[in-house]
């Protein structure tokens, strides 16, 4: 009993310290600040430009045709043949209008020697007239066989130019340099029977148009940027405005141009203004038809502030940057943002050019909380990226 006695009074001893040892260890600690990386915002030059879509479409597209009825007889070049202005592509049969052409040149020279012969008796006849031997009427029936006789000469060389028209329409020339499409017509069918008929198209790509359509807020944020410079789109030079264009499989805009006509209205139904920009295609990259993305200047900063797009919140009272200050506490900043470039985007007002803005780790900070900042540089991420800030102008398909 005594052996039990002391067991008992050792456990309860035991228990106590233990006890009074967990009292110790559970007293509350404060967490460490959460860390954070913070980037103070990049300056830098950037250009403005209206990012847009549009299609190539070729310089100048004809289709070639018969304009005079015939059987086709010939067919002078390979199909998708590249050929220059004049060169003979289609031959029509000739002896019809041949025939035609000196049928009219034998008139032309019959009415021809009948008004000769008129012009010499209609001067004898005024010689008669002046010696009183015939009367002054037959001069005048004479002077009027004259105007007759001129008449119908005006009309044979009508006639022969006419001939001499169709004549030439057996021969279908290229109106322009350009490529040949594949011929519509075989040798031997009957052409231009009931009209017309398409024989092949001639294109020339070289150069090459893109057509594209901006919406009313990207025309009108166009023409704001303009008037800063005292311009408008009516005073400015088309061709001084440059252009670029971009494949879908193609990184950025490697093709170059410049504006080359603008709508004078904007389409109703659609609220859209159409632009044109011509480019040089001399190794025919481009082809007609083909979808771009087309890029325009429309302003530049020299000191734009950026910082990283995804460190931007949005609240009740707008966009705002989360700082973090001297006493390592954050602050919100409200600011006004601008255009994107890249995984950056333009602080236009807000923010100052020393402030630490909480770029990693937002979720973990808060107006008023303290953090462990750990700083940054956003050089690297600016420097990767183009100089082109793109609208976020939504932009509807083109016709």
């Amino acid at each position: 009993m005594l052996v039990s006695a002391m067991t008992r009074g050792a456990f309860i001893v035991a228990a106590a310290a233990i006890l009074a040892a967990c009292g110790q260890n559970n007293r509350y600690v404060a967490p460490p600040p959460p860390k954070v990386v913070v980037a103070r915002p990049v300056q830098k030059p950037v250009t403005l430009y209206l990012n847009l879509t549009g299609n190539t479409a070729a310089f100048n597209s004809v289709n070639l045709v018969a304009r005079v009825q015939g059987y086709l007889i010939s067919i002078d070049y390979k199909d998708g043949a590249t050929v220059t202005k004049g060169t003979q592509l289609f031959g029509i049969e000739r002896d019809v209008y041949q025939a035609q052409l000196d049928q009219a040149n034998g008139q032309l020279a019959h009415d021809q020697a009948a008004l000769e012969e008129a012009q010499v008796n209609l001067t004898r006849y005024q010689t008669l007239e002046a010696q009183k031997s015939i009367a002054a009427q037959q001069a005048q029936d004479q002077g009027s066989v004259v105007l007759q006789d001129k008449g119908t000469v005006l009309v044979d060389q009508a006639n022969v130019e006419t001939a001499t028209i169709n004549l030439g329409f057996t021969r279908v020339l290229a109106p322009f340099d350009g490529v040949v499409t594949n011929h519509q017509v075989d040798i031997g069918a009957l052409v231009g029977a009931s009209g017309p008929t398409t024989l092949a198209t001639i294109v020339q790509a070289d150069p090459l148009y893109a057509y594209f359509t901006a919406s009313e807020p990207q025309i009108l944020t166009l023409r704001r940027n303009l008037a800063k410079r005292g311009q408008t789109l009516r005073t400015t030079n088309l061709s001084d405005i440059p252009v670029e264009i971009g494949l879908q499989d193609e990184d950025g805009y490697p093709h170059k141009g410049h504006m080359d006509y603008v709508s004078p209205q904007l389409d109703a139904s659609t609220g859209t203004l159409t632009g044109r920009a011509l480019f040089d295609n001399k190794d025919h990259a481009l082809l007609p038809g083909l979808f771009v993305r087309v890029r325009i200047p429309i302003a530049h900063q020299d000191k734009a502030l950026l910082t990283r797009d995804d460190a931007i919140g949005t609240g009740q009272e707008g966009s705002y940057l989360l700082v973090v200050g001297p006493d390592n506490v954050v602050q919100r900043k409200i600011v006004k943002t601008g255009q994107r470039q890249g995984q950056l985007r333009i602080i236009e007002s807000g923010l100052d050019p020393d402030d630490w803005v909480v770029t990693e780790g937002v979720q973990r900070a808060f107006p008023g909380a303290k953090v462990e900042p750990q700083q940054s540089d956003l050089t690297s991420i600016a420097g990767d990226s183009s100089d082109a800030v793109e609208t976020t102008v939504p932009n509807p398909a083109p016709k």
